[in-house]
């Protein structure tokens, strides 16, 4: 899906995949670094994960720290973005991971909104990846 606009001084432009990328990469990041303030401020407090172990609120996704990162490294693939308004867009990638020895694959699908002057996850999704 395409969002065009004719820009005026007044309205916020619509976001781009760097963009999006960065706040998605910020949260990787925090899972690295066992960073809960920093994935608690990228949710939105009604944020929903859908993954396969089941449904999760945003505490659910920043209580994955409890015992420090959940991720050892991380890589993300084949970013694409359908921009729905100026203030929301869905990323979706696929994310290559490890959090100890063996490496993990999943697709994910990552809703994004801009709130006043910031941008909060509202949803995530993560579906593993088929084997070849």
């Amino acid at each position: 899906a395409c969002f065009l606009m004719t820009m005026t001084g007044t309205e916020n432009p619509p976001p781009d995949i760097t963009l999006l990328l960065d706040l998605e990469t910020a949260v990787w990041q925090a899972l690295v670094q066992g960073d809960r303030a920093a994935d608690r401020d990228a949710l939105d407090r009604a944020f929903l994960g859908v993954y396969p172990s089941g449904f999760s609120d945003r505490e659910g996704h920043v209580g994955q720290l409890d015992g420090g990162p959940s991720v050892a490294e991380f890589a993300l693939h084949e970013a694409r973005i359908q921009v729905y308004g100026p203030d929301l867009a869905m990323l979706s990638y696929r994310a290559r991971f490890r959090r100890s020895a063996a490496w993990e694959e999943m697709y994910v699908s990552s809703l994004w909104q801009r709130q006043a002057d910031r941008w909060r996850n509202l949803f995530s999704q993560d579906t593993p990846v088929a084997a070849r």
